[in-house]
C-alpha cells in the first residue's frame, strides 16, 4: 500500500523514529537477556567483572558444561520454529479442533499442550541428539552453559509448588474477574443509566488506591475469620488467612472495576443492531448475549483476561501478606531467597527463579498476539 507525499516521512524523521524504538528495545531487553545469561553460569562466571566472561563461562566451561556449535545451532533452530507455530500454526488448530462454545478452554488445553511439547523436546530430546552429534564429531564446549541451578530451583526446592500456587491464584482471579466483568460490562454498555457509570467511577478510584491501604483492611476480616463464620458453619469454620482463596477475593475485588470498565468499553464498540437482530429472531437477553455477541468479544475478552493473569501473576504485596509459606506464590517466594543467610549460589538461584516465571508470560504474548493486536485496537476506535 503506498503512502501519499503529503503523508510520507522525511528519511531523518523515520532513522530518528526507528533508531530511538531500536534503543528503546536494547534497553528494554537487557535486563532479561542478562539475567537468563547469568542463570545458565556457575556463581563465578555469573558474577564475573568482566561481561565476556558471564557470557563465555570459562569457569563453567572448565567444569565440562557447556554448548558446542552444533548444540547452539540447533537449539536456536528450535527455538525459532517453536515460536514460529506458536504465533501461526497453534491458534489455527484450535480454533479449527474447538467448538466455539469451548473456545476458552481449547485456548488453554492448546497453550498447555505447546508449553508440555516444547519442554520435553527441547530438554529431554535435543541433548540426547546433540550428544551423540558432539561424541560422533569430537567437538568441545565453546560457551560454558549449566541447568544445575534450575534443578535445584524447581527439584530441590520444590518451586513448582509455588507454581501451582501461582496457577491456582491466577485461574480465579482470571475466571471471577472475566465472568462478572463479561456480564456487568455487557449491561452497563447497553443500560442508559449514569446512576451505576458514576458508582463505577467511584470503583476506580478506588482501584488506584495502593495496595497496602486495601490489605490493610481486609486482614483482620481473615485472621478473624473462624470466629465470624463459625456462628453459620460451626466449629469447623475455616480460617481464611493463608488461604489462596482469600487472595483470590482480594485481587478480584482490586481488579474488578478495571475489569468491568474496559469490557464496558469492547461492549460498547459492537453495535446494538446485533442484540435487536437477535430479539428478533427469538432470543432473550442473555441468549443474545451468549450467542451473538460474545463471539464477536472474545478479543476483547483475551485482552481483559490478560490484564487480570499480569496482576494476579505479578502481585507481591497481597500474596507475601495473605499466604503462609506452604501457600506462597512464585514472586514472594523468589523474595525468600534473599532471607536467609545468602550466598553467590542462592543469588544465581534466585536468578534461575526470576527466568522461569517469565517463560509463561511468554508464552501467552506468542500464542494470543493476534487477539491482544485486534482487542486493543477494537477498544481504541469508536464504531
Amino acid at each position: 500500500m503506498s503512502t501519499s507525499r503529503a503523508l510520507r516521512q522525511s528519511f531523518a524523521l523515520r532513522a530518528g523514529s526507528t533508531g530511538f524504538l531500536v534503543i528503546w528495545c536494547l534497553i528494554a531487553a537487557f535486563p532479561i537477556v542478562w539475567i537468563a545469561v547469568m542463570s545458565f553460569k556457575s556463581p563465578v562466571d555469573a558474577f564475573a567483572s568482566n561481561p565476556i566472561d558471564v557470557l563465555l563461562g570459562p569457569e563453567t566451561r572448565a567444569q565440562g558444561k557447556g554448548l558446542t556449535l552444533i548444540d547452539i545451532l540447533l537449539g536456536l533452530t528450535l527455538l525459532w520454529a517453536s515460536i514460529k507455530m506458536a504465533m501461526n500454526w497453534l491458534p489455527g488448530k484450535v480454533e479449527a479442533f474447538t467448538p466455539k462454545d469451548w473456545l476458552l478452554i481449547g485456548w488453554l488445553v492448546g497453550a498447555g499442550a505447546f508449553a508440555l511439547a516444547f519442554l520435553v523436546v527441547f530438554f529431554g530430546i535435543l541433548p540426547r541428539v546433540t550428544g551423540g552429534l558432539n561424541a560422533l564429531l569430537g567437538l568441545e564446549p565453546i560457551i560454558g552453559v549449566s541447568s544445575e541451578h534450575y534443578i535445584a530451583v524447581w527439584v530441590e526446592n520444590a518451586f513448582y509448588r509455588n507454581f501451582l500456587n501461582s496457577l491456582l491464584v491466577t485461574t480465579g482471579v482470571v475466571t471471577v474477574s472475566l465472568t462478572v466483568g463479561t456480564l456487568a460490562g455487557y449491561g452497563l454498555a447497553r443500560s442508559g443509566s449514569n446512576i451505576a457509570f458514576w458508582i463505577l467511577i467511584i470503583a476506580l478510584i478506588f482501584r488506584a488506591l495502593p495496595h497496602s491501604v486495601l490489605v490493610a483492611g481486609y486482614l483482620p476480616v481473615f485472621i478473624n475469620s473462624a470466629e465470624i463464620l463459625r456462628p453459620i458453619l460451626g466449629e469447623n469454620a475455616p480460617t481464611l488467612y493463608g488461604q489462596p482463596l482469600a487472595v483470590i477475593a482480594v485481587l478480584v475485588s482490586i481488579n474488578q472495576p478495571f475489569t468491568i470498565w474496559m469490557l464496558r468499553s469492547f461492549f460498547q464498540n459492537i453495535p446494538a443492531e446485533l442484540d435487536e437482530a437477535a430479539r428478533v429472531d427469538g432470543c432473550t437477553h442473555f441468549q443474545a448475549f451468549r450467542w451473538v455477541i460474545m463471539p464477536v468479544m472474545w478479543p476483547g475478552v483475551i485482552t481483559t483476561g490478560l490484564f487480570s493473569f499480569l496482576l494476579a501473576y505479578n502481585d507481591f504485596l497481597v500474596t507475601s501478606l495473605l499466604l503462609d509459606a506452604q501457600n506462597q506464590t512464585m514472586v514472594p517466594a523468589i523474595a525468600g531467597y534473599f532471607n536467609r543467610e545468602t550466598t553467590t549460589t542462592d543469588q544465581v538461584e534466585a536468578v534461575a527463579a526470576a527466568v522461569s516465571i517469565t517463560a509463561p508470560l511468554f508464552l501467552l504474548v506468542m500464542i494470543f498476539q493476534r487477539q491482544i493486536v485486534s482487542g486493543l485496537t477494537a477498544g481504541a476506535v469508536k464504531g
